[in-house]
């Protein structure tokens, strides 16, 4: 039997087996076709992410460097209201890459990942979990103590266990362009129906454009809008589902949602890397498979770190539906030289960033 057995191995799954491996407990992890495929995330991330990589990542993964946003209410041609850090405050990486370099630590640490497993059914006893997949030789069955759902938005774990739903789910496209664009501000546009759009430079590797809307938005649609503007021409189109609101409850006798099928991203542009990863850790150190009234110290615990900011994160949201003028308005008299953290929004109430906002006005 094994101490856990981890359902989807992107970067959340990845680091929770890597962690607990490192920890002692006997890990086994299924992805449900090859890690990092198919693509359906942006790779546009904070500089956070290097803490939970391994040492030449960096050289791996890295594709530019971001300073900065230009806000745009209107398509490519409108007014843009620049913000910015002096120093970087966000990295472009391969996204495909960082899912396989993941999973290459959690393998290093003596978890056993498997891809091509599809989980078919998770069933919860008193004293154990089984896991149901097809795999290459065909049906098998996995017994563990806990099962650990990390297989994002549309979680089978969650579902086979009746674990509460995702406040809402949002429709997500990506595509890019063979454009080299090395320049250090992304863009961004408050068009959509109350969510945006982007572009994202991404150096010799060409440009990111992306559009997330709610159900019933036609994205499809906005998307192309967005992309004549732009005037070019993108291939790789792929789409996916973006979690948004965390349920009230993410465990169950035996099993604990992590990532997207916990719903752990933000709700101001989607992302959820490193709230997931974040959220690993936090399982990896209170979750003990012996001790199932662990489960409740690991709901703490993330949201203890991680709630404050996705309540701060919705206001933030609110703001895209504003009407134009006060969009404008308000991008008008904020934008300039910031000191915001990309992904705590708390950092709204830094010194840092208060310091740099009396700076302005001085100036």
């Amino acid at each position: 039997m094994y101490d856990f057995v981890v359902v989807g191995v992107g970067p959340p799954g990845a680091r929770f087996a890597r962690q607990a491996a490192d920890a002692g407990y006997d890990v086994l992890a299924l992805e449900k076709g090859r890690i990092g495929e198919p693509l359906a995330c942006s790779g546009h991330v904070s500089t956070d992410i290097w803490a939970f990589t391994g040492e030449s990542a960096r050289e791996e993964l890295f594709q530019n460097a971001i300073y900065g946003a230009r806000f745009h209410v209107g398509g490519p041609h409108s007014d843009a209201y620049p913000f910015y850090k002096r120093e970087v405050a966000s990295n472009v990486i391969d996204r495909v890459e960082l899912d396989r370099h993941l999973a290459d630590l959690a393998s290093d640490a003596g978890a056993d990942v498997r891809e091509k497993h599809t989980v078919t059914d998770v069933t919860e006893h008193r004293d154990s979990v089984v896991v149901v997949a097809n795999g290459p030789a065909g049906t098998v069955e996995f017994e563990a103590k806990m099962v650990a759902g990390c297989d994002g938005p549309r979680s089978r774990v969650r579902d086979q266990l009746e674990l509460p739903q995702p406040g809402e789910l949002l429709h997500g496209v990506l595509a890019f362009s063979a454009e080299v664009d090395s320049q250090d501000f992304v863009d961004v546009h408050l068009t959509p129906p109350t969510f945006f759009a982007w572009r994202i430079p991404r150096g010799e590797a060409g440009v990111e454009y992306g559009l997330a809307a709610p159900p019933g938005v036609h994205v499809n649609k906005h998307f192309e809008d967005l992309i004549d503007g732009y005037e070019v021409d993108v291939s790789h189109r792929c789409s996916g589902a973006i979690p948004i609101g965390p349920p009230d409850r993410v465990t169950s006798r035996r099993a604990f949602l992590i990532g997207d099928a916990a719903a752990q991203t933000k709700p101001f542009t989607g992302g959820g890397i490193l709230y997931g990863m974040t959220s690993a850790d936090h399982a990896a150190r209170e979750i003990d498979p012996d001790r199932p009234i662990t489960l409740a110290a690991y709901e703490r615990a993330w949201r203890d770190d991680l709630e404050r900011e996705m309540e701060l994160g919705r206001w933030l949201r609110r703001a895209y539906s504003l009407p134009e003028p006060a969009q404008r308005i308000g991008l008008g008299a904020l934008s300039g030289e910031i000191g915001v953290h990309m992904d705590r929004p708390t950092s709204l109430l830094s010194p840092t960033h208060i310091k740099t906002m009396l700076s302005r006005l001085r100036g």
